[in-house]
C-alpha cells in the first residue's frame, strides 16, 4: 500500500486522502439534507426518482464518513492492518453501490416516457439512457465483483483487476454524462452557444474530446495492468496522472464558471454541472493524484 513505506510515511498522500474524504462527506451531507426537504411529490416519476435518490445518497454519505474515519486513523499515526483496511473499503463500496442502484428508477422513467406512459421526462438517449445504464447497472455489477474480491484470503490480482475496471467504468460514465448534457444544451441554444464564448469552447472541448481521450487511455492502462498480481507492481504514477486529470476537469469547468459565468450564459449545461451534479466533489481528487505522481517505487 502506498500510504507508507518501510522507512517513510507518505504524509502528502494521507493528507490528500483525508481532505478528499471530508470534502466527499460534506458535499454529500449538504445535498442529502437539502434534497430531503425538497422532494417534489406532485408527479409520480419525479417523486419516485427523488425519493430513491435521497435513499441512495444517504448510503453514499455514510460511505464517505467511513472513508474519512478510516483515513483519520493513519493521520493520528495508528496504522490499520490489511484486513481492517479492506473491511472499511468494502463498506465504502457497499454504500456507493446502493447509491448507484438508487438511480435505476431514472432509467425506468426514461423507458416509460418513450412508451408513452409519462407525459414528460428527462431528455434524449445521449443525455439519459446510456449514462444511467452505466451508472445504475454496469458500475454496480463491477463494484459487487470488487466487493467480493476484497477478501484478505484471496489473491490481490482480483482486487487489482476489478479496481481497474471500476475506474474505467467511472471515467466512461463521466464522459457520457457530461457530453450528454452538453449535447442537450446545444440542442436548446444552438452551436453559437459554444462558438460565441471562448470558455464554452474550452469546456465543450475538454468534455467531448478531453474526457474521451482520458477514457481511452484509462482503458488501455487498465488492460495492460490487469495481469499484475500484487499492489507493489502497479504504476502509481500513471494512476496519479489519471486521478489528477479527471479531478482537474471538474475543477477547471467549475473555476471557469466562477470567473466568466453570467446570467446570459446560463443553460441546462450549467444547471446540470453546478446544480444536479452529484460528482462535483471530484474536483478535489488532484489532492490524491498529485502525491501519487511523485510516488517512488521501493
Amino acid at each position: 500500500m502506498p500510504l507508507t513505506t518501510e522507512r517513510k510515511v507518505n504524509w502528502s498522500l494521507i493528507f490528500g486522502l483525508f481532505i478528499v474524504s471530508v470534502v466527499w462527506f460534506l458535499f454529500n451531507s449538504f445535498n442529502f439534507l437539502k434534497g430531503g426537504f425538497n422532494i417534489y411529490k406532485f408527479t409520480f416519476w419525479v417523486a419516485l426518482t427523488d425519493t430513491a435518490g435521497m435513499f441512495g445518497l444517504g448510503f453514499r454519505t455514510m460511505a464517505a464518513l467511513i472513508a474519512a474515519i478510516t483515513v483519520s486513523f493513519f493521520l493520528v499515526k495508528r496504522e490499520l492492518s490489511k484486513s481492517e483496511v479492506l473491511m472499511s473499503v468494502r463498506w465504502i463500496i457497499l454504500g456507493e453501490t446502493v447509491y448507484l442502484l438508487s438511480l435505476f428508477p431514472v432509467l425506468l422513467w426514461f423507458i416509460a416516457l418513450n412508451m408513452g406512459a409519462s407525459s414528460w421526462g428527462l431528455g434524449s438517449i445521449i443525455e439519459t439512457f446510456f449514462p444511467v445504464i452505466i451508472e445504475s447497472i454496469i458500475i454496480p455489477i463491477v463494484l459487487i465483483k470488487l466487493f467480493l474480491a476484497m477478501n484478505p484470503n484471496k489473491p490481490e490480482k482480483g482486487i487489482i483487476r476489478w479496481s481497474l475496471i471500476a475506474a474505467t467504468s467511472y471515467i466512461l460514465m463521466f464522459w457520457l454524462n457530461n457530453t450528454g448534457n452538453w449535447t442537450s444544451a446545444l440542442t436548446e441554444k444552438g452551436i453559437e452557444y459554444v462558438t460565441a464564448y471562448p470558455d464554452h469552447m474550452i469546456s465543450f472541448g475538454l468534455t467531448t474530446i478531453g474526457l474521451l481521450i482520458l477514457t481511452v487511455y484509462t482503458a488501455y492502462f487498465s488492460k495492460k495492468s490487469m495481469s499484475l498480481t500484487s499492489f507493489e507492481e502497479i504504476d502509481l504514477r500513471k494512476i496519479g496522472a489519471i486521478i489528477t486529470a479527471i479531478g482537474s476537469y471538474f475543477f477547471v469547468i467549475y473555476v471557469m464558471w466562477l470567473l466568466f459565468g453570467t446570467d446570459i450564459k446560463w443553460s441546462s449545461w450549467y444547471a446540470w454541472f453546478l446544480g444536479h451534479n452529484m460528482d462535483l466533489w471530484v474536483l478535489s481528487l488532484p489532492l490524491i493524484g498529485v502525491p501519487l505522481l511523485f510516488h517512488k517505487k521501493r
